[in-house]
C-alpha cells in the first residue's frame, strides 16, 4: 500500500495543451465561413467588369448610349449578337487579331523552348563562368522595357525588321527570355541528381536526358512560364505602339486607334474589347493549377 501510494504521488499530472498563439487564433478564423463568403463577394464584385462589358457587347449602339448596361435584367430584350457580326465584318479587327495571334504564339513558344534548354544548361551543365552567365542572366531582370524601345527600334530600322511581326516577336523573347532562364533554371535544379545520373548510365545524351526526363518533370513550371509570357504578350500596347504599322498592329493597338472614332463605332468596340480580354482569362483559368504550382516551386530554392 506504501508503495502504490508513493506511485501515486510520485506521478506528475499530465500537461494541458498549450495556448494558441495570436498567429494561430488568426490564422483559424480567417479560415471560416465568414471570410470564404466575403471572398466569394470580393470575386464576384472583380468579375463585374468583365460582365459588364459582356452584355455591352450584346447591346445596340442606341441602348448603350440610352442607359446603362444592368437595365438588361428588366429588358433582357436589348440583348443582339448584331455588334458581333458588324465585328466580324470590321477588316481592321479581324486583320488585328491575326496579328495578335501571330505575335503571341511565336513569342511564347520561342521563350518556352529557349528558357527550357537555357534554364537546363545552367543547372545541370558545367562549363566555364557558368555562375557568372546566370548572374549576368539575372540582372537583366532589373532593365525596364522602356530604355531598349528607341535603341532597338533604330537597330530594326537598319536591318529591315522595323514595322514587321517578327520584330515584335524578337523583342518579346528578347525581354521575357531572363525571366524564363532564372524561373526554370531554379525548377530544375531541384529535380534529383540520382535521377539524371541513372539516365546517363542507361546512354542517354543531354538532348535525349532534358526531353525523356527534364521536360515532363518541369511541366507545371513550363506550363506557369508561358502563361506568364501569353498574357505579357497579348496584353502588350506599348511595343506594339513602337514597333508596329497599320498592317501589323495587334488587337490592343487597333481598338486603341477605334477609341478616337467612338461616337462611330461603340458598337466595334465592345465586342472586340471583351474577345482581347476573355481569351487571356479564359487561358489562365484553364491552366490555374499548373500557374500556382510552378511558380511556388520555381521561386523558392
Amino acid at each position: 500500500m506504501t508503495a502504490l501510494a508513493t506511485d501515486t504521488r510520485g506521478t506528475t499530472p499530465p500537461a494541458s495543451a498549450p495556448r494558441p498563439s495570436l498567429g494561430a487564433r488568426i490564422t483559424r478564423a480567417l479560415g471560416g465561413p465568414l471570410v470564404r463568403v466575403v471572398l466569394v463577394l470580393v470575386g464576384l464584385f472583380w468579375l463585374v467588369p468583365t460582365i459588364g462589358l459582356l452584355i455591352s457587347s450584346l447591346r445596340s449602339p442606341d441602348d448603350m448610349s440610352a442607359s446603362g448596361w444592368w437595365t438588361v435584367f428588366t429588358k433582357p430584350s436589348q440583348l443582339t449578337f448584331d455588334s458581333y457580326q458588324k465585328l466580324l465584318e470590321n477588316g481592321d479587327i479581324t486583320h488585328s487579331l491575326l496579328n495578335t495571334v501571330l505575335i503571341t504564339v511565336p513569342a511564347t513558344v520561342l521563350v518556352v523552348v529557349i528558357g527550357s534548354l537555357a534554364g537546363y544548361a545552367f543547372a545541370w551543365m558545367e562549363f566555364p563562368g557558368r555562375d557568372w552567365w546566370f548572374l549576368g542572366v539575372v540582372s537583366l531582370l532589373v532593365v525596364p522595357v522602356q530604355v531598349a524601345l528607341i535603341p532597338i527600334a533604330e537597330l530594326f530600322g537598319k536591318i529591315g525588321l522595323f514595322g514587321t511581326i517578327l520584330g515584335v516577336v524578337l523583342f518579346h523573347t528578347g525581354f521575357g527570355l531572363p525571366f524564363a532562364v532564372f524561373l526554370l533554371r531554379n525548377f530544375f535544379a531541384e529535380i534529383p541528381r540520382e535521377l539524371l545520373e541513372a539516365a546517363r548510365l542507361d546512354g542517354a545524351g543531354e538532348l535525349r536526358l532534358f526531353a525523356r526526363v527534364v521536360m515532363p518533370l518541369g511541366g507545371p513550371a513550363i506550363a506557369s512560364l508561358g502563361i506568364f509570357q501569353f498574357l505579357w504578350v497579348w496584353n502588350d500596347m506599348l511595343v506594339a505602339l513602337v514597333f508596329t504599322k497599320s498592317g501589323t498592329q495587334p488587337i490592343t493597338v487597333a481598338l486603341q486607334t477605334q477609341v478616337r472614332q467612338f461616337g462611330n463605332n461603340i458598337d466595334v468596340l465592345a465586342p472586340g474589347a471583351f474577345i482581347s480580354m476573355v481569351i487571356p482569362l479564359a487561358v489562365f483559368f484553364a491552366f490555374q493549377r499548373q500557374f500556382v504550382s510552378g511558380v511556388m516551386a520555381g521561386a523558392v530554392k
